[in-house]
């Protein structure tokens, strides 16, 4: 190998650790925690009379969750997830705005809630009946005991809030269409 090659090798090693801290360049010592979306407020339809499609004035569905996240040593897990939800507007709706509101909870994993927020979102319906929005939620802290503990020790749950009777209804497991749609 020439001396020219070998001193651009040698000066691209050294630059390429430059850009960057160690913080950067450890990995998570272990995955981050689970991402899931609770099926009994995993929808919401809002009717208007009997519970007929021709009723409905307003539904949401959340149709996808991720989440990304980062931690080194002791340091609590930061977090940060995307939630997709479809909204619609149903025959009965009277306005062409509705506000939803959703919950974001972190658990430890089969045991109790840590943290539990909602967010209230408003959604302007154009000539469509159906919106879909992708929320993110930019911050979500987990502070752990040590560094042994690891993201899958905690558990982020989403959902809709929803009312008792509404969560029956999906337990039911009963599905209504928009006959048009």
């Amino acid at each position: 190998m020439n001396k020219a090659l070998a001193l651009g090798l040698f000066a691209a090693i050294l630059l390429a650790g430059c850009g960057s801290t160690k913080e950067d360049r450890l990995a998570n010592p272990a995955p981050c925690p689970n991402i899931a979306v609770l099926p009994d407020a995993a929808r919401q339809i809002v009717f208007d009379g009997a519970e007929t499609a021709e009723n409905i004035a307003w539904t949401a569905e959340v149709q996808n969750v991720s989440l990304a996240c980062r931690y080194v040593g002791t340091d609590p897990i930061d977090a940060s997830a995307k939630i997709v939800i479809a909204f619609g507007k149903g025959p009965k709706a009277e306005a062409a705005s509705h506000n939803y509101a959703y919950w974001v909870a972190v658990t430890r994993v089969d045991r109790e809630v840590i943290v539990k927020e909602e967010y209230l979102l408003p959604v302007k319906f154009s000539d469509k009946p159906v919106e879909i929005v992708e929320q993110e939620i930019k911050e979500i802290i987990i502070p752990r005991a040590d560094d042994q503990v690891s993201g899958t020790n905690f558990e982020i749950i989403v959902g809709l809030v929803i009312t008792p009777e509404q969560a029956l209804f999906n337990r039911s497991g009963k599905s209504l269409k928009f006959p048009d749609l």
